[in-house]
Parts: structure tokens; sequence; C-alpha cells
């Protein structure tokens, strides 16, 4: 009797569970599937990782700060000056764009100008001398930053500008950056005079299980240096060597600087989060006018997240494809596309756009380094190249487009940054700066070896057999 009851409650279990999940809204149907399967499939098991991984729950109190910081900020109030016409944009890109508008609001912004530091130790360099430089405030957020020698040459600098007046806000993810969240020098930066927040804390954890998802991140790289100066990239607060995953090192990064009206779009993104986590207004620093140079380039700041268009990266992804008449170089360390875009880099290729995925060769995420070769076959009877970089971790994320336009900001090609993390990116159209993003691609392609047909035509068996079962996974994560 006791055993019957008990495999009835599951039943019933399992039927609630499937019905919750068949309910929740913006989920794509693949996800759907995959859930429902392994709701049915795993006993109590898939009951389980459905609760704590099945929905994209950020916590009731965080949505409505979010919310309200989101209101409360409205459009950049500095925008409207220099807005640009959509005539200004290239036809090319005026899809790109009108789609990015619609994520957050924002409007492409001319008059930016760029520099892209020679590697990441000087990009980190450059970074402290803005710092050393500031008179009014310092924002910073990382989704890791860690305790080594560039972490703590920041933390430094932070400390220096405090000490002279400046206003220093730093913002970083609690499980990204547990140890620094926990460590002696994150609690002395308190008496120094240094803001300090946590996004989605690590502690209490099995009580939060109950009200949040617990692997949400925020993921984003945002510096603003007196709501003048902006950088945004893939590097973390952190040493190219990451001695917490060393074995990897070491990390191949981008981190650009920017000056000019898209700062204040980088500095809007950077107040929701700090209001929302650190509980502060910070409106009034979205007030001072930016300067544009008559000569800079069209840009627009992307932020998005499990609350922000959860579909926004996967379409400006496949839309900038689309654009493409001659080529597309894209480098990331986790490939794990949807089906837009797969299809939308498929579709490229196959129209005679030249097409080069750059991945690394040795990936610190074993699931993510099976799933993506699970797309190797279909892409390269495409025609698209795909190179495997040798030198370390390639954790650039980048997309350039017929040398014209490019994407740089903290967004993998992978479900988890479509889906689940909050990312920022920058979008942009210039003939020079592309180009010095694309030069490093170019050195990317220089050290990695490109694969053929033949290395997936002989693969044996079994192993694309676990390539396709990771593939299968995506959705569930």
């Amino acid at each position: 009797m006791t055993l019957s009851f008990g495999v009835l409650a599951h039943v019933v279990l399992q039927m609630m569970t499937a019905v919750r999940a068949l309910s929740r809204r913006d989920r794509q149907p693949a996800s759907r599937a995959a859930w429902l399967l392994l709701i049915a499939a795993l006993p109590v098991i898939g009951i389980v990782f459905y609760y704590l991984f099945g929905e994209t729950k950020i916590g009731v109190r965080t949505a409505r700060r979010m919310e309200e910081a989101t209101k409360r900020l409205g459009r950049p109030r500095t925008a409207e000056k220099v807005k640009t016409a959509a005539a200004a944009i290239p036809v090319q890109f005026r899809q790109v764009f009108r789609r990015a508008e619609a994520v957050n609001g924002f409007w492409p912004l001319g008059g930016n100008t760029a520099l892209l530091p020679p590697d990441e130790n000087a990009a980190i360099r450059a970074l402290i001398d803005d710092i050393d430089a500031a008179r009014h405030h310092v924002h910073l957020l990382f989704y890791i930053w860690l305790e080594d020698g560039n972490g703590l040459r920041v933390l430094d600098a932070v400390e220096r500008a405090a000490a002279r007046g400046v206003t220093c806000r730093l913002l970083i993810d609690g499980l990204g950056s547990r140890h620094m969240a926990r460590s002696r020098r994150w609690r002395r930066l308190g008496k120094a005079g240094v803001k300090t927040a946590i996004t989605f804390k690590m502690r209490w954890l099995l009580f939060h299980i109950f009200f949040a998802r617990i692997d949400l991140r925020n993921h984003r790289k945002i510096a603003v240096i007196d709501g003048k100066i902006g950088y945004c990239g893939s590097q973390n607060c952190a040493d190219p060597e990451f001695r917490v995953k060393a074995k990897y090192a070491p990390w191949v990064d981008m981190l650009m600087r920017f000056e000019g009206p898209v700062v204040d779009q980088l500095q809007h993104l950077f107040a929701i989060d700090w209001m929302a986590h650190g509980r502060e207004d910070i409106s009034a620093v979205l007030d001072d006018p930016i300067p544009a140079d008559p000569a800079g380039f069209h840009a627009i700041a992307v932020g998005t997240g499990p609350t922000i268009d959860n579909r926004a990266v996967s379409d400006l992804f496949a839309l900038l494809m689309a654009a493409a008449e001659d080529e597309v170089i894209i480098s990331t360390p986790y490939f794990v596309p949807d089906d837009t875009l797969l299809r939308a880099i498929h579709g490229a290729a196959l129209r005679g756009v030249t097409v080069t995925l750059i991945l690394p060769e040795r990936n610190d995420s074993f699931f993510v380094a099976r799933a993506s070769r699970s797309y190797y076959s279909d892409l390269l009877g495409a025609g698209v190249r795909i190179a495997e970089y040798r030198k370390g971790l390639l954790h650039a994320k980048t997309l350039t487009v017929d040398g014209r336009a490019a994407c740089i900001g903290s967004a993998n090609m992978d479900r988890r940054s479509f889906e689940l993390n909050f990312e920022n990116n920058l979008i942009f159209v210039s003939e020079a700066v592309t180009g010095l993003i694309r030069a490093r691609q170019l050195t990317y392609l220089s050290d990695a070896h490109e694969l053929g047909r033949e290395q997936i035509d002989t693969q044996r068996w079994s192993s694309r057999m676990i390539d396709n079962l990771f593939a299968t996974m995506g959705p569930l994560l």
C-alpha cells in the first residue's frame, strides 16, 4: 500500500511538473521537449532538476528592483542630441540596429571613438591609467574578479581614487567572483570609502533555491570612468594566466576602450544593475553631457538577460550574418547555437560568404566542447571554415562583417548567453575600428589549425554519439 501510494504521488508530481514546463512562457519548443523527456525518463531526479534549473527565476525582489530601476532611468537623457538618424546607418546594417534598438530602447549614437590595447595586460594598464585620472566617479562591473596581479592592481587604483574623493562603485557576480566576495580585501574596500555590491549572492544557497534559479549569472564586463570613458569586451578583471583554471591558460581576450555618447549607454546598463543590487539611486550620473567626435562612428550598446529580451543575442548575431556580403569572422569560446543562429551561419556560407569560425582547441567546459563538435559536420558541409586556436583558451567574443561592422562584448554563442546570463555587447559600424578587431582575429587564425572534412568523417561513432548527446541536452541548460 505504501509503495503504491508513493508511485501514485510521484506520477501526480510528474504530471504537475510537466504541466508547469508546458505552461511557462518565453521558452523554445526544443527546450520544452527536452524538459518533458527528462521529467518522464528520470524518476525523481528529472523533477528535482527541473525545479533547480528549469525556470529562469531571478527572485521576486531582484526582478522588482530591476524593473523599478529601468523605469526610473528611462532612455539615456543625453542621447537625444546625438541620436543617429536611420538614414545615417548603412543600409546593409540598418536592420541590425533596428533590432538592437528594440532591446533596451537605446538609439544608435554617432560621434564615438575606440582604441584596442595590444593585449590583455595592456588593457588592464589602460583601465588603471583612466582610474588614476578619474575626477568624479569610477564604475566597474566584472563577472570574474580574481585576487591576482591584475585584479589587485585595479583594486589598488580604485582605493587611490577613493582616497582623493572620487566616488567608486564596484559590482561583482556572486558566483564568478565568489572568492573575491569572501576575501579580506573586498571587505577592506568599504573602510577605504569604496562602495561595493554583489549580484546573485551565493549565501544561504539552500534557502535561495526556493525563490530563484541558482545558476543565473551577471556575466557583464563594463567599466565607466567619469561618464566619458567606457570599456566593453570579454576580459574579466584577472591575469591572462587565470590561475583558477591554469591548465587552460592563457585566457586570450579583447577589451576595447570607447569614448563618446555610446558610453552613456554602458553607464545606463551599469546603473540598472547597481540600483537593483547596490540599492542606491545613481540616476543623476546620466545627466552629464558626453562630447561627440564629429568624425566618430555609429554605435549602440545592448544589454540582455533572462528578464530582458532573451532572444535578442541570437537575433542580433543572426542579423549580422544575414547582412554579410563577403566575409564573416567569428571568435567565441563557447559555441552551442540555437536553430536561429545555426541556420544563419549555414545560410551565409551557402550563399557564398566566407565564414570563418575560430574556437579554442582545449575548452574549460567539457560539456560545451563536446556539444560544439556536433555542429562541425553540417557547417563544414556548407563551406564554413572552422579553426581551433592552440595557444590557450580563446575567450574573445568577436564578430566582424565585411570589414565594416563589428560586435564585441560578453555574450558567447551559446544558449546560456542567449537565455540565462545578463550580458552586454556593443555593435558599431567603422572600417577603421572593425579593422583593428579583424586584424586581431587574423592573429588568432594564424595560431590555429583548420579542420577538414576528413577529420570529421573519420570520427568514431561512439565519439559522435557523445557529441550529439551533449548537443541534445543544450536546451535544458
